[in-house]
């Protein structure tokens, strides 16, 4: 079946994944409907509820912090937790006993109207206070993990230091088994796991808390597809914090580098933004529906039926995109259109291509410069440092390789035949490309805010994906800051790795032969 399951950790994390669950439902379809190009299966697992009922929720781990969930309870319409206590639970004391609890959350506008089934409220961004005030699903209680350790937005004990969730999840794994408590039990109900989508941050203790998750994971399960979308918060801050952030992410790159597959950096406040999209840049659930935009994009392929052209697996993708797993961090784009109309010509096809096939309608020069500098709105790379070098600053972006999913988009057909054949020659110059189309457009639900000044009906997507020299730029950039940053003790191996990292992005191309071309 392909199963996917999604591991999200922390607080932007799930606002994002808030957004993306809310889409995953709204592409369901019911008797007398067309059926949808998604297959629900591979994101949802069938269950029995507590009344006996079959349900059907998420694949997916909800990470969080004390404090952090709102209203949301494990126990909810379809999974009710009625444990009664035993005698044995309730220890020696045998006198009087005065409970103390916190008093309770009351539930948003929002979210009682949705309980209701009535037209909910308009939402805002002084309304939506917690992930869980425009969530529209019910999740297992499995899927609800809270971190009692640490809570949301902690002055005593802040959880902001990369090596505090490194030493969290040491200390709660040796005490629970965090993968038998909690991964195991969805994998096992899995047929044939396509892999695993982690969305985290990376720029706070999140990160060393994935990092050591993914190790583990990785020792339990051996290779496979795992795709990590590392968030980093863009907003501005002292140069204090901003140095703590930057070092925290230089660890996270180079952690997460040996255990996932592919890992997508994303900031939450990209620059320059395009006069279309409007971010309150102190509001998690603007910023959070911008990201879910791009990686809901990026990863539609992978959810869709056996039948649609469009079609293809996490394992395709990293083919075309990491060199033998060589390159792993990769840049992702977006640009947002209105929806156009599929009677228009929007044709279904999916193929992969290499930039030195044309399309008759200019030479090979042009088409190379237009996918060395693709066309794209947004570019959700952090751009961590306040310098870049001269060398970066003079060099052309190099593309390697780039996947690009295209939604209600009008483009013309390519020639299958001759696309494949261009894939199958490795020997050929420039990048290696893939794209797939589908006519399933990105729908703009009540829950998502009115970040783009299109009509709200729905939207066209163009997201990619690439590696490229300006990914090494980056990480040099980072290491070079880490460098002046982090402790003696572990500063020779984290900068030492990180120029490792960037040197794959230049393997095989220099920018010297450009300069002399040009």
């Amino acid at each position: 079946m392909h199963e996917i399951i999604t591991l999200q950790f922390g607080q932007q994390a799930n606002y994002i994944g808030t957004h993306y669950w809310n889409t995953q439902e709204s592409y369901f379809t019911y008797v007398g409907q067309e059926e949808s190009p998604v297959d629900h299966d591979i994101s949802f697992r069938a269950g029995i509820g507590a009344n006996g009922d079959e349900t059907y929720t998420p694949r997916t781990l909800i990470y969080d912090l004390k404090g952090a969930f709102g209203t949301l309870r494990r126990e909810n319409a379809l999974y009710q937790l009625q444990q009664e206590e035993q005698p044995s639970q309730r220890g020696i004391w045998s006198g009087a006993t005065v409970p103390l609890r916190l008093s309770s959350i009351a539930p948003s506008g929002y979210q009682q109207a949705l309980d209701q089934g009535t037209n909910p409220p308009r939402l805002a961004t002084d309304t939506v206070r917690f992930w869980s005030d425009y969530n529209h699903l019910f999740y297992h209680p499995r899927s609800i993990v809270q971190l009692n350790e640490y809570e949301l937005s902690s002055t005593l004990m802040p959880f902001e230091q990369w090596s505090s969730g490194e030493e969290l999840f040491v200390s709660l794994d040796r005490e629970h088994d965090l993968l038998d408590r909690d991964l195991r039990p969805f994998l096992e109900e899995c047929d044939q796991l396509q892999g695993l989508q982690v969305l985290t941050g990376i720029d706070d203790a999140w990160g060393g808390f994935a990092a050591k998750y993914l190790e583990r994971v990785s020792d339990d399960l051996g290779k496979g597809c795992r795709w990590v979308f590392g968030l980093h918060d863009g907003k501005r801050t002292t140069r204090q914090r901003q140095m703590l952030q930057i070092a925290n992410v230089a660890q996270s790159l180079l952690a997460i580098n040996g255990s996932a597959s592919m890992h997508l950096p994303m900031t939450s406040l990209p620059t320059p933004l395009p006069a279309y999209v409007s971010l309150d840049a102190e509001s998690k659930w603007h910023t959070s529906a911008l990201q879910a935009a791009v990686m809901e994009s990026i990863t539609l392929p992978t959810r869709l039926r056996r039948h649609e052209a469009g079609r293809a697996s996490f394992d395709m993708l990293e083919t075309t995109l990491s060199n033998e797993g060589n390159r792993r961090v990769a840049a992702t784009g977006l640009t947002v259109t209105e929806n156009k109309d599929e009677a228009a010509g929007v044709v279904q096809s999916n193929g992969h291509h290499d930039i030195r096939m044309t399309n008759g309608h200019g030479t090979a020069a042009e088409d190379r410069a237009e996918v060395e500098s693709p066309e794209l709105d947004i570019n959700f790379f952090p751009d961590s440092t306040t310098a870049t070098s001269l060398r970066s600053q003079r060099r052309r972006t190099h593309t390697f390789s780039s996947v690009t999913t295209l939604r209600c988009q009008l483009e013309p057909t390519d020639d299958s035949a001759s696309i494949e054949a261009a894939y199958r020659d490795r020997m050929g110059e420039g990048p290696r490309t893939a794209t797939y189309r589908s006519h399933l457009h990105f729908p703009a639900l009540s829950s998502y805010p009115p970040i783009f000044h299109f009509p709200d009906t729905a939207f066209g997507i163009k997201a990619s994906v690439s590696t490229n020299t300006a990914v090494a730029d980056r990480i040099r950039g980072i290491e070079g800051i880490a460098r002046r940053s982090v402790g003696i003790m572990e500063r020779e191996s984290l900068c030492d790795g990180l120029v490792g990292m960037a040197e794959e992005y230049e393997e095989g191309w220099s920018d010297d032969e450009d300069y002399g071309e040009e």
